[in-house]
């Protein structure tokens, strides 16, 4: 799946999701207005969804095939460098 197009940035839509969230748990919201901020936390989710699906690939596709590179920055040793 590749990134999203045309929507929020990922930031932007979690912002959101994370207020709509705020809002769903504070209650004291009509049903019909729960509904709809219930599916807009669904929409916004599934676009954080979508860009992190699309990260995962973009890092999968820059991976080595056989499997073997060290990727763990902790295990660099800065004298090899050298």
């Amino acid at each position: 799946m590749a990134q999203p197009t045309g929507g929020p940035s990922y930031e932007a839509a979690r912002d959101e999701l994370l207020e709509v969230v705020r809002q769903l748990e504070a209650g004291g919201l009509p049903l019909e207005q729960s509904l709809t901020l219930w599916e807009r936390g669904e929409e916004l989710a599934a676009i954080c969804q979508a860009w992190l699906d699309g990260a995962r690939e973009r890092l999968e596709a820059r991976r080595p095939a056989d499997g073997n590179a060290n990727t763990d920055a902790t295990n660099h040793d800065p004298a090899d460098a050298e």
